[in-house]
């Protein structure tokens, strides 16, 4: 039986994965890939990513008229192969935008501990 701060803890959880998810999609970001492809994706519209120990730091452009444009997003290595073909997935997506890729990246290492 579970109690009341576990099932909370269980939904915010839930919660936390949907907005992830969410955010995800609106940023076209995949929730699973390679370093590679993801870098592929970003480098032709201002993103960058950068590899962070066990963590792939992105930092990624997406239009919006009040001119904060930039989003940050932590993804995590999920095999031992840490070259730009290992799998990773996506763990995190800010929920604030910035007014560039420098803060966007700074969020995304403050996320990666």
């Amino acid at each position: 039986m579970y109690t009341e701060r576990e099932n909370t803890s269980e939904l915010e959880d839930t919660n936390m994965k949907k907005t992830t998810a969410q955010k995800a999609a609106a940023y076209r970001l995949p929730e699973t890939t390679t370093p590679e492809n993801l870098e592929m994706k970003l480098m032709n519209n201002l993103g960058t990513i950068l590899t962070f120990g066990e963590r792939i730091l992105a930092a990624g452009y997406f239009y919006d008229p009040n001119g904060r444009s930039y989003y940050g997003a932590v993804y995590r290595f999920t095999t031992e192969d840490h070259t730009c073909e290992g799998d990773i997935k996506l763990v995190s997506v800010s929920d604030e935008t910035f007014i560039d890729n420098g803060h966007a990246m700074a969020w995304a290492m403050s996320k990666a501990n």
